[in-house]
């Protein structure tokens, strides 16, 4: 590639920078589209277990988590879920739905990003994938990327490329970088979307590692009713991957094991099966390993008819609000995405620009916005991508 002139560089092909780039492309604007990895979309193709989660019906700015609750809102409301099915639709690609409004491909991912790779040629955008960037300047109202040895000129840049999230398929934190040398504010970023780990005074729940149960997980004002998953480490699951993002370190999580359980109903089975022990009443309601576990860590021994009413009620209240206090996360080898990012007070909710430094754009898992797990982060990409492609 010769060195050019362009109207926009978009450094990142995951999914806001692919979005961004076609969009740019598609309004008759020059645009170059780079990436250190060899091929575009390398996230897209192992989500959703390869077939993509790739939006949500449900979506609403209340879905996501930043220092600014609305600032997602104008993206959102501009760049739908159903925009993005739209999409979809006309490249014949089959989609179901899952459970809580999420959306996955029939087949593979792949043909996400074969669909945004056409439609980014259909816009004429160039290409620069397996080549890192060298280097990153500005001046004269010009930004100057050097790739490959070649220096490439454009009077903006669109920072795309993701957060901190599974350093193995190649996140590093550059956009940050970047972000910080021009003066931009970044919220301090965490693994979100991440299983949580147990201590050793936990060790009778990480041997019930495989095990899954339907619960309600809370962390703080955050509740999540899903399936939470027991690994040899600790907690998983979407449940708890959900509140994950909320967690502070230090602080317990609450899982409710009954969520359909209502008022007394443990004193409920005394009168009506009161040779029954709580073993086997949760027997009937749990898994039998976790049933097991729960009944020996609560000691409640014997028949329930032999057991004080206070006694089962304690019960009741243990198991609708157990108590874990995780010694951490699995970090960011595990986490889904990035929480924390570019600080969304140094941008237009409208265009993703930057407000101080002009021509500098910042979109997706890179800006300080988190959505919910099942394709929320996926719609994030795609509306903060048209964003900055309809204003670049």
């Amino acid at each position: 590639m010769s060195a050019r002139h362009f109207d926009a560089i978009v450094l990142g092909a995951g999914a806001a920078g692919l979005m961004a780039a076609l969009t740019a492309g598609q309004r008759g604007k020059r645009v170059l589209l780079v990436d250190h990895a060899d091929e575009p979309g390398k996230k897209i193709l192992i989500s959703g277990g390869g077939r993509c989660n790739f939006t949500n019906i449900h979506t609403a700015a209340d879905r996501y988590i930043s220092e600014n609750a609305h600032f997602a809102r104008s993206s959102l409301a501009r760049y739908t879920p159903a925009d993005f099915i739209a999409l979809v639709g006309r490249h014949g690609i089959a989609w179901h739905e899952k459970t809580l409004g999420q959306l996955f491909c029939d087949g593979s991912a792949r043909a996400i990003v074969e669909m945004l790779m056409h439609e980014c040629r259909e816009g004429g955008v160039s290409f620069a994938f397996g080549q890192p960037i060298s280097a990153l300047d500005h001046g004269d109202g010009l930004y100057r990327v050097t790739i490959g040895g070649l220096e490439h000129h454009a009077p903006s840049v669109v920072l795309a490329t993701g957060g901190l999230s599974i350093p193995k398929m190649g996140a590093t934190g550059f956009a940050l970088d970047i972000a910080r040398r021009f003066g931009l504010p970044v919220v301090q970023t965490r693994p979100a979307l991440v299983p949580f780990t147990l201590g050793e005074d936990e060790a009778l729940f990480r041997s019930l590692s495989g095990l899954s149960a339907e619960v309600i997980a809370r962390a703080g004002k955050a509740a999540f009713r899903e399936a939470a998953l027991f690994t040899h480490r600790g907690l998983s699951g979407p449940a708890m991957l959900q509140v994950s993002s909320y967690w502070e370190h230090r602080t317990p999580i609450h899982v409710d094991f009954l969520p359909d359980a209502a008022g007394d109903w443990l004193l409920d089975e005394k009168r009506n099966r009161p040779r029954a022990t709580l073993r086997s009443v949760l027997g009937r309601r749990l898994p039998e390993r976790l049933a097991d576990t729960l009944a020996d860590r609560i000691g409640l021994e014997g028949e329930l008819s032999n057991c004080r009413d206070a006694a089962l009620r304690t019960a009741q209240d243990q198991l609708a609000r157990w108590e874990f206090t995780p010694n951490g996360t699995e970090g960011y080898a595990k986490a889904e995405v990035t929480a924390g990012g570019i600080s969304t007070r140094a941008l237009s909710q409208k265009s993703m620009e930057s407000t101080k430094v002009p021509g500098l754009f910042a979109i997706g898992e890179a800006v300080d916005v988190t959505g919910w797990l099942g394709g929320y982060n996926f719609q994030w990409a795609w509306a903060s991508g048209h964003a900055a492609g309809s204003s670049v």
